[in-house]
């Protein structure tokens, strides 16, 4: 008989076996299992997985576990309930559950399961079909039903976002996205369970529930079209619910058959996010705080802020220049990719068509300005017109470019960010350099910045550093594209605000002899404000180069700490004394209050940073106290007041992530920029001996930090220098860049293990070590770039005599050298 003929024979007479048994029974199971997974598919009256484990951990083990359903009005119809028993048929490496039919007269779901494994992981097809068209209230395809709300810590979505079960405070509280994929996991023993869904043409939404059981629901939802949220009627945009599960919106579906396919996989947490070995901190609460509060303001797959999806109205804040930067700690790709999905839209449905960027978006229009806003919900806020918004978004977009590289998606923000700044330097109207705000003083009591019930007016220094940030960022970008007038228009613009900020006040710049700090802002008739050492407004001048006057620094940085040591704060307020009458929101008074003296920490990253080059033990003495701060409270507040230094607010903030943000950034000196991983440390001793995990464009980077030792690795080639310098790699090819220069110093092409050990780098004399893994023999390619052009160079291998070569015209050196040890040290230097 032959073989095709055979399987069918085999196949039938189990489902006959198969038919038998439900007859002769009540409900039977089958067990499927792969890589350190193991599920318990049931069926006879029903069919439902009641039990599923993952390495060793059962997460699911109860009657209702996995299962399928649709509710019509308030009547549920779940495949827990069958019209009659399905078949099940059985075959190498495939399970598939046939006739599984459940509904009533008016409306009958017919479905066919099939789950395969593959070895990696277990696929499971549903194929459903409806009798007829049918608005749906909800749809399961499927459910799962974790034991425990505590089974699992968390789940990322497949756009860079976080499901964080401890904000599921009570029973009933129901989060809602639009992902196609659900990865959870347990910090506790390292497992991990990845649940992606393929839906071909058709949209997907997930949501996650805790039960009235303090269970742990998720649910799959599939549909021809994006699924609206229920609330609030009129806008429709609320993602979290309390009290209720009905957080989407009732959707018609229509009759006939649909299929998806819903991939279970298992990943091992602590492998897939591994940071490293941090020497002088707790690892695991820095690894804590990244995995966890920094991704708690992205709210959906094209809405990222500052707000979590806990707060009540869910607002997000396009005045925060620090989303990006959140990226650059996080260290996931899912989440670069979902921020450039989300710029896109920002780009498309935020922007005005004059150019100005709306403020906000929310869940309701609450915190709305009167009709200024509009059907996507963005709007401007209700106590002014936060100027910030706009150099914000060109500061985002600029940053995640560093973060990506991607020049492609960058060039489709071009016209945009031109548009938006354009706006901004339009208001410079009498040509200081400083732009305007829409306010002339702080009598008209609206804001205009970040911290929204100060009212800063006209020329405001808070605006302009952010302005001046996103000039640099933005120019730069421009001269990539060859666009020199733009970059021009941009620097000679920056370097115009510069000056007048770096002015003292008597001179209409921000500067205050008197206070030692550069002031909040002045109005038009030149009265001058915010002499009260408004710390963002500081740290910012310090941190983006606008004040390079290093006694300006220390008269800042020093009369800070010797106020904080004083105070004995954990963190920095945002102003270290208080406003004067009338410049805040009179809620404000006495100080310290909220925005007049309370301790935000979102503005950890430029702190830390304005401190690192300063000194980095003070830097890192406030990341040690915020990660203190995290192991007593998990920072899930908006701000800690002053008094008692205690979590206040329901607005959490995943700024408050900010300062082990710039640890990465300032402190270990961490920055990926758009064509080369540049590290730039400022290590105190005691953390001397770190070594980090760092994933670069799909590179995994080794990153060794001692001081005035400092190495970059992948799996085929390794830079060692003292000082900062930039690393490129890619397939047999390394890329040296010497300091903070954007072009390419050395570059080597090598099919074997390499590492360059940089001596010295210097117009008079380039030398290095190269140590070749393997036996000795073959070829090392070398192209040593921005040399005299046309010139003669000597070249010198472990201090022997050397040879003269001579540059081209584009002042590169081409060197092809034969490898005769397992270690050399090269040299070159030019012929005077």
């Amino acid at each position: 008989m032959p073989l095709r003929s055979l399987i069918t024979a085999f196949i039938f007479l189990l489902s006959i076996a198969a038919r038998t048994k439900a007859a002769n029974g009540p409900e039977k199971e089958i067990r499927i299992s792969s890589h350190k997974l193991d599920l318990v598919l049931e069926y006879g009256m029903k069919a439902c997985v009641t039990s599923l484990t993952v390495n060793g951990q059962k997460v699911i083990g109860n009657e209702d576990g996995i299962l399928t359903s649709v509710r019509v009005g308030t009547t549920v119809y779940s495949s827990l309930h069958l019209r009659s028993e399905p078949v099940l048929i059985k075959g190498k490496d495939i399970l598939r559950l046939t006739g599984i039919s459940y509904g009533d007269s008016s409306l009958r779901i017919d479905e066919q399961w099939t789950f395969t494994n593959t070895g990696g992981c277990i696929k499971w097809e549903i194929e459903r079909s409806l009798s007829k068209p049918v608005q749906l209230e909800g749809s399961a395809i499927p459910v799962f039903h974790f034991d425990k709300i505590d089974t699992w810590d968390g789940a990322y979505q497949g756009y860079g976002g976080l499901a964080w079960f401890y904000l599921f405070d009570q029973k009933l509280c129901t989060y809602g996205v639009h992902s196609s994929s659900s990865s959870f996991w347990n910090a506790g023993n390292g497992n991990g369970l990845q649940i992606s869904v393929t839906a071909p043409g058709k949209k997907v939404a997930m949501k996650y529930t805790r039960t009235d059981d303090d269970r742990l629901a998720f649910t799959v939802t599939v549909a021809g079209k994006a699924i609206m949220p229920r609330y609030d009627s009129g806008t429709n945009r609320r993602r979290f619910i309390r009290g209720a599960t009905d957080v989407w919106a009732p959707m018609v579906a229509a009759a006939g058959k649909t299929t998806q396919t819903i991939t279970l996989s298992y990943f091992d947490f602590n492998q897939r996010y591994a940071r490293g070995r941090f020497t002088g901190l707790d690892g695991s609460k820095v690894g804590a705080v990244l995995n966890t509060i920094a991704r708690i303001g992205v709210i959906d797959s094209l809405h990222f802020g500052g707000n979590s999806w806990h707060t009540p109205y869910g607002p997000i804040c396009l005045h925060e220049q620090y989303i990006a930067q959140l990226g650059l700690a996080i260290d996931d790709p899912a989440y670069l990719r979902g921020y450039q999905s989300c710029l896109d839209f920002y780009r498309d449905h935020a922007i005005k068509p004059d150019g100005r960027v709306f403020a906000r978006w929310a869940y309701t229009n609450e915190d709305a300005m009167p009709g200024q806003f509009n059907e996507d919900g963005f709007y401007e806020a209700q106590w002014g017109i936060l100027m910030d918004a706009n150099p914000d978004f060109v500061s985002n977009v600029a940053e995640l470019y560093d973060l990506t590289g991607d020049k492609t998606w960058v060039s489709g923000h071009r016209l945009s960010c031109e548009k938006v700044l354009d706006w901004m330097l339009q208001r410079d109207s009498d040509g200081n350099g400083l732009v305007e705000m829409m306010t002339d003083n702080e009598r008209q009591k609206k804001s205009s910045d970040w911290i929204d019930i100060v009212w800063a007016s006209y020329e405001n220094a808070f605006v302009n550093a952010k302005l001046y940030h996103a000039l640099v960022k933005w120019a730069a970008i421009e001269r990539q594209f060859r666009n020199k007038d733009k970059a021009v228009r941009y620097e000679r613009f920056a370097a115009k605000l510069k000056a007048t900020f770096n002015k003292p006040t008597t001179a209409g710049g921000f500067w205050d002899e008197d206070s030692a700090c550069y002031v909040h802002w002045i109005d038009k008739d030149g009265t001058v404000h915010g002499r009260n050492m408004v710390t963002p407004v500081n740290f910012m001048a310090i941190a983006y180069g606008i004040c390079d006057d290093p006694a300006r620094k220390k008269l800042i940085l020093g009369g800070i700490e010797r106020q904080m040591q004083q105070e004995k704060l954990f963190f920095w307020p945002l102003v270290m004394r208080s406003y004067a009458p009338g410049e805040a929101k009179e809620e404000q008074f006495p100080f310290p209050n909220y925005e007049n003296g309370d301790l935000f920490l979102s503005w950890g990253s430029i702190g830390v940073k304005a401190y690192a080059d300063y000194d980095p033990a003070i830097a890192l003495k406030y990341v040690k106290n915020v990660l203190a701060q995290y192991g007593k409270d998990g920072l899930a507040y908006q701000r800690y007041g002053r008094l008692e230094q205690k979590g206040l607010g329901d607005d959490i903030l995943s700024g408050n992530s900010l300062a082990i943000v710039g640890l990465y950034q300032a402190i270990y000196g961490i920055n990926p920029l758009y064509n080369r991983f540049y590290l730039e440390p400022h290590i105190t001793r005691e953390l001397e001996g770190t070594e980090l995990i760092y994933r670069f464009r799909g590179d995994r980077l080794t990153i060794k930090l001692d001081s005035g030792h400092y190495a970059v690795s992948n799996k085929q080639f390794t830079i060692v220098s003292k000082k900062n310098f930039g690393f490129n790699a890619c397939k047999s090819q390394l890329q040296y860049f010497d300091g903070n220069n954007h072009d390419i110093s050395l570059e080597v092409t090598s099919e074997k293990g390499l590492t360059l050990d940089i001596r010295k780098w210097e117009v008079e004399k380039m030398d290095w070590v190269q140590l070749v893994s393997g036996p000795s023999g073959g070829t090392l390619h070398y192209i040593v770039y921005q040399l005299r052009p046309d010139h003669v160079y000597w070249l010198s291998v472990d201090g022997r005599p050397g040879e003269k070569i001579r540059s081209n015209a584009r002042g590169e050196l081409v060197i092809n050298h034969s490898v005769t040890a397992t270690s050399e040290r090269i040299s070159i230097s030019p012929d005077n």
